[in-house]
Order: structure tokens, then sequence, then C-alpha cells
């Protein structure tokens, strides 16, 4: 009977180990394609940005992630579409993130939700 259970924890063990390490290699494969995706990015776009755009694009990545992300989405877009000239200089690139925040401005609004639950005012009448 002891040796059915130590098959049984061997068996459970090896199950274990094995499924660690097929997740593991997923993971590894998802790396290495986010990676080969990163590498393909940063070369379409060192192909259509010069030297300076390309420095206020990084630093908008620090600031504003999801806004730089945008802005290399419609950049990496209008290349494959062939709608890009040539290189794109600092000041086209300003006219871009200016189209950019255009689109995707926030309004702000506020909404006072007053509840009229126990007020001690209409108690007060007697």
């Amino acid at each position: 009977m002891a040796d059915e259970e130590l098959e049984a924890i061997r068996r459970q063990r090896m199950a274990e180990l094995q499924a660690k390490h097929g997740d593991s290699s997923d993971q590894q494969g998802q790396q290495e394609a986010k990676q080969r995706e990163t590498e393909m990015r940063n070369s379409i776009l060192a192909q259509v940005l010069d030297q300076s755009a390309r420095a206020r694009l990084s630093n908008l990545a620090l600031v504003k992630p999801d806004k730089a992300k945008a802005v290399e989405n419609y950049l990496i877009q209008m290349a494959r579409f062939g709608q890009l000239g040539g290189k794109i200089t600092e000041n086209g690139l300003i006219e871009i993130l200016e189209k950019v925040s255009q689109q995707t401005e926030k309004k702000t609004t506020v909404k006072f939700n007053r509840r009229r639950v126990m007020d001690s005012d209409e108690e007060d009448d007697d």
C-alpha cells in the first residue's frame, strides 16, 4: 500500500514538473515573439523618422506611453500603406502629435448626485 501511494505521489510530481516546464517554454516563445515585434517596430520607425523626431518620440514614450504607442501605430500604418513621402522631421512629428491629441482629447465632466436621505433641515420645521 505504501508503494502505491509513493508511486501516485511520484506521478503527480512528474506531472507538475512537466506542466511547469511546458508553461515556461510557452512563456519563452511569447517573449521571443514580443521581442521580434519590438525589433520590427523599431526598424520601421528608424526608416520613417529622422534622429530628432525619434528623440522626441522616445521622450514622449517616457511621459505618456499610451500616446507614444498610438503615434507609433499611426506612423507604422502610414508607412505600410506608402502614405509617407520621406523621413518625418521633428516638426512633422509635432503636427502628427497634435492630430492624435485632438482625436483622443477627453472632456472632463463633473456630475453632482445629491441624495436627500435623512435631511435634518426637513425635521426642524416643527
